[in-house]
């Protein structure tokens, strides 16, 4: 059985740890891999490499890091078939799926390589007389990143390549259901360029992350997962005094008003909703019907879910791949059945699917509800799997009420013609992401990705320029040069005369 171990100081580490977690096929359902988890001991050795690694990297000028930057640019671009092949095999994203992710993280590392000009300070000449003052954002040391199973490339790549750009070190605790691809992007980085010990992949649990929380050299943490987690994360890093940006569970809804144009609405939410089998922070799970739109909505809806084309990651032909676990699928089996229990109406039910040849895998049809209330489980709760449910409202004004009461806030999506709704929802509308005609409101990676509300606890969103800012910390500077006239002590606040 392949034992995928630790990438530390620019070599595989085996660490000290005899604790292993089981991978699998979600296609096939059979077991391929086992994966070391770290103990205290293994993240400890991680982070003492990279406080090495950190004084001669921060010292770098920004430029010679963009190169490295460049080259691993390159380099992800060269062997992109197989690193997406690696996120099929492991996590069961049909294969454009799979590219799409990647090109999306990959478009952080090429924002990173622009960091020379992101890093430019303040200046400001005569603030007072001959007296000048500047800002300048530095290096933060060593920081953490902690990601899920859904995007093992992406949301690593909102997280390391700006980071490292701005002259930290850095360790990557990835999912332990998918982390060969973290591993593989080490490497990558490493034959681009980057030092030993700049980039450190540990893989595993609890342990691990503890280990991280309260290690006193680590600076920093970035955090994507479910909100229990999330707030976990958020709570015990600034406990050990660190800074922290921690991003949790969804429940991403898509208005549909009556103007709308209905074919380009539930194209919208097919994609957005069955998509990576749902299992994505910003999936669309709730279809808000407004007015007399709902029965015209679920007519269509319904139809093109019964024809999603469900199968294995590999095969082009697949829309929507297996879920990640078997646990993971009996949990969405689960909530199908309470929301049967509570009264929803379960338009189309993919529960029994069966495909032949992956009869063990760890597959889902979509589902779809109707008629869903607001105090039901499955509109409340995060399900994170291929099921939407459709409530419907009398106006738009219950349906931003709606949108605006539910404690998670991370996305949300308009469908309308009308630009004055469009405008009103962008600007009443209590959430982090917002699309108008769009589905899935992802931010590119120039501007930044994070929620409101229970959907993220911190200051700082990830990537664009707020993460520079999350992985900087600014000094600034006053500065007087005398010529050789001493002037009597003040024993009062300075003020610029």
């Amino acid at each position: 059985m392949n034992l995928i171990q630790h990438f530390v100081n620019g070599k595989v580490f085996k660490g000290s740890s005899k604790r292993t977690s089981k991978i699998f096929n979600p296609a096939t359902g059979e077991q391929t891999s086992e994966v070391n988890l770290a103990s205290k001991d293994d993240v400890d050795v991680a982070v003492q490499k990279a406080k090495e690694a950190f004084i001669d990297w921060s010292n770098k000028p920004p430029v010679q890091r963009a190169r490295v930057i460049f080259k691993f640019k390159e380099l992800i671009e060269k062997n992109s078939d197989e690193i997406t092949k690696i996120i099929v095999s492991e996590h069961g994203k049909v294969y454009e799926d799979a590219k799409g992710s990647l090109i999306r993280g990959l478009e952080v590392v090429e924002f990173a390589c622009g960091i020379p000009n992101l890093l430019k300070g303040e200046f400001t000449e005569n603030v007072g007389t001959d007296v000048d003052s500047w800002s300048v954002r530095q290096p933060l040391g060593i920081c953490a990143g902690i990601t899920p199973f859904n995007f093992p490339a992406m949301v690593p790549m909102w997280m390391f390549p700006i980071s490292i750009a701005c002259g930290n070190t850095f360790i990557l605790k990835p999912s332990e259901k998918d982390p060969s691809c973290s591993v593989r992007l080490a490497q990558l980085f490493k034959e681009a360029g980057l030092p030993d010990g700049v980039f450190n992949v540990v893989n595993g649990d609890k342990e691990a992350v503890d280990a991280l929380l309260t290690n006193k050299d680590v600076a920093a943490i970035s955090f994507v997962g479910s909100t229990p987690i999330a707030k976990y994360i958020y709570e015990n890093a600034a406990k050990n005094e660190k800074r922290v940006q921690a991003l949790g569970g969804a429940k991403n809804h898509c208005v549909v008003m009556p103007d709308c144009d209905l074919d380009q609405a539930v194209n919208g939410l097919m994609g957005a909703a069955y998509g990576s089998a749902g299992e994505r922070c910003m999936a669309q799970s709730v279809a808000v019907a407004v007015g007399k739109v709902g029965d015209q909505l679920v007519n269509k809806l319904s139809k093109k879910v019964e024809l999603l084309r469900v199968g294995p990651g590999s095969d082009k032909s697949s829309e929507m791949g297996p879920l990640v676990t078997k646990e993971h699928l009996e949990k969405v089996k689960g909530y199908v059945d309470i929301g049967i229990k509570e009264g929803a109406k379960l338009v189309v039910d993919g529960r029994n699917i069966k495909l032949q040849g992956f009869e063990k895998g760890f597959f889902i049809g979509g589902c779809l509800f109707d008629y869903v209330k607001k105090n039901m489980k499955i509109y409340k709760e995060e399900i994170f799997g291929p099921v939407l449910s459709v409530v419907r409202v009398k106006d738009f004004k219950s349906a931003v009420d709606l949108v605006n009461d539910h404690e998670f806030g991370n996305g949300t999506s308009i469908y309308t013609r009308d630009g004055d709704i469009g405008r009103t929802f962008a600007n009443k509308i209590k959430i982090g992401m917002v699309g108008i005609n769009i589905p899935i409101p992802v931010p590119v990676a120039f501007h930044s990705f994070g929620g409101w509300k229970r959907s993220f606890f911190g200051d700082q969103h990830m990537h664009g320029p707020e993460g520079v800012r999350f992985y900087t910390k600014l000094k600034t500077i006053t500065s007087r040069w005398p010529s050789g006239i001493r002037s009597d002590p003040e024993f009062v606040m300075p003020t610029m005369k």
